[in-house]
């Protein structure tokens, strides 16, 4: 099975994209991050400078690892569920459960090795742009240089690795456990319903989110600074939980709003049936749109009220503090960039697999432009669903953090910091579900339809 794995590699190269990309950009991740401890060990630094590139590596690196491992899970389980109609016809044919996990298992780990190889320079590179950031803002002196050895090698290939051999796991555990009929049936309609586990997993986020709100706002309320120790991490893991449920959170979106898109005509009936059909891949694509929103307005307005409450007492900031700020930022530089690169990257494999599906609509009548609009609406329905609940994910740390910083619930900064975060989002998911759906029509309808 693992021979076919690789012809299956070779085959379908296209639809293991996204899930090459999230390797890729995970390994290159961790390997700069834990590179700040080959450095730290290897420059002989000590005191502040040694704190800040362990803070750095174990906190940033730490939330990386997770976001990375999430992002392959949800591309991996994307890459099987466009892949439903194959399994099914290889288990009519007589593939056993265990042969199609091994080919599953195969096809991730060969992607992983690759791309965790692909990742060392770029690692190294981005591992370089870290401690420069750091030694810009004065928090490691300028003479210790960067090293990249053993801890950022054996870490970003080992995660790398592993992570995907795990994810590959769990999603072939659930796709070859069905029988060949409902396989066919899942191929046909993508529910995308979450298993038992995913809705665990995402209560046990919820909870540990909830969990350091409430320690925010009661055992660490009055003590400064170290207020962001509890409530910075909570909208990270309130998107995460809120990203697993996007299966239940998308079916529900689609029932609430099939009537009023049908308002838009023929466009909207489009979208109203597509929605129903493709739920899974629907959810798939909202879950980076979650994490996006979430984690920098989570972060960008805990910033802000930490800025107004140190101005308010009349103090300068601590380099402690600074560190703080440096490091906030470059977990929202390093979310942001990551989401918004997987949110292009899964829309445009979704879009794609649809080439036949938007060859058939087409033979059965529908204009292009009509195409193009359903697919507007499906956007803006899964755009303004990420952004509902990635703002809910973002009030688990700003609503404590403002409590116990400020005694408000309403955070510093202005309304422009909110809306340019969705205009973000929204203009990310728009433009690339528009362009890649340009490029799937222009291939004539009777081609793309027999594909």
């Amino acid at each position: 099975m693992f021979a076919l794995a690789i012809r299956s590699l070779r085959r379908r190269a296209g639809a293991f994209t996204a899930s090459f990309l999230a390797l890729f950009l995970g390994s290159t991740i961790i390997m700069a991050f834990a590179s700040m401890l080959d450095t730290a060990a290897a420059s002989g630094a000590t005191g502040e400078a040694r704190d800040t590139l362990v803070i750095m590596a174990n906190v940033v690196g730490g939330w990386g690892l997770l976001l990375v491992v999430f992002a392959v899970t949800s591309t991996l389980t994307l890459s099987v569920r466009q892949r439903a109609s194959e399994i099914a016809l290889l288990k009519s044919v007589g593939a056993t459960p265990a042969q199609l996990a091994r080919m599953i298992v195969g096809e991730a780990a060969g992607l992983a090795v690759a791309a965790a190889l692909l990742a060392v320079v770029p690692g190294m590179l981005a591992g370089r742009g870290v401690l420069g950031l750091l030694h810009g803002t004065g928090q490691v002196p300028a003479e210790i240089g960067h090293h990249f050895g053993p801890v950022a090698l054996s870490m970003g290939i080992g995660i790398t690795t592993v992570s995907a051999t795990v994810a590959a796991l769990i999603t072939a555990r659930r796709a070859t456990r069905a029988g060949v009929a409902d396989s066919m049936r899942s191929a046909a309609v993508d529910t995308g319903r979450p298993s038992r586990r995913r809705i665990v997993f995402a209560v046990l986020f919820l909870l540990l989110a909830l969990d350091e709100a409430v320690i925010t706002v009661t055992l660490m309320d009055g003590k400064g600074s170290d207020v962001m120790a509890t409530s910075g991490q909570a909208d990270i893991l309130a998107a995460i939980g809120l990203a697993l449920l996007a299966p239940t959170i998308m079916r529900r979106a689609t029932s609430l709003l099939s009537r009023p898109l049908r308002a838009f005509g023929a466009a909207g009936e489009l979208a109203a049936a597509t929605m129903r059909r493709r739920t899974g891949a629907l959810a798939s694509a909202v879950s980076p749109v979650i994490l996006f929103v979430g984690t920098a307005v989570g972060t960008l307005y805990l910033q802000a009220t930490e800025n107004a409450a140190t101005e308010a007492a009349g103090l300068a900031k601590t380099a402690e503090q600074k560190s703080i700020e440096t490091l906030n930022f470059v977990v929202i530089g390093m979310v942001v960039l990551f989401t918004a690169i997987m949110l292009v990257n899964t829309l445009v494999a979704a879009t794609a697999h649809r080439r036949r599906e938007f060859g058939q609509t087409r033979l059965a009548g529908a204009t292009p432009r009509q195409v193009l609009a359903g697919v507007a609406l499906e956007s803006a329905v899964l755009t303004v669903t990420g952004v509902a609940c990635g703002t809910v994910a973002s009030v688990f740390t700003i609503v404590p953090f403002g409590l116990a910083r400020r005694d408000s619930a309403v955070p510093a900064g202005d309304a422009w910091t909110y809306l340019a975060v969705v205009a973000l989002a929204a203009a990310l998911t728009g433009a690339t579900t528009w362009a890649a759906t340009r490029r799937a029509i222009r291939v004539p309808a009777v081609e793309a339809a027999l594909r």
